[in-house]
């Protein structure tokens, strides 16, 4: 695994320690690994949502319109 340094405001450091400390996530690498892997779902989504659209969009109108 890739060590990726990173610099977190105080704010968010106190709130992940919080969920950790909860019980939520055994670290706080593993809530980071988390986050990260539900934001590149997230991105990936809208990307595939605005192709879809773009899609739509060219086999209503046609090429004039992309």
């Amino acid at each position: 695994m890739e060590v990726v340094p990173a610099k977190l405001t105080e704010k968010l450091i106190q709130e992940a320690d919080e969920i950790v400390k909860e019980g939520w996530y055994a670290s706080k690498s593993e809530l980071i690994r988390d986050a990260v892997r539900d934001l590149i779902r997230k991105v990936k989504a809208q990307r595939l949502e605005a192709a879809i659209k773009e899609d739509v969009t060219w086999g209503l109108h046609g090429k004039e319109d992309r």
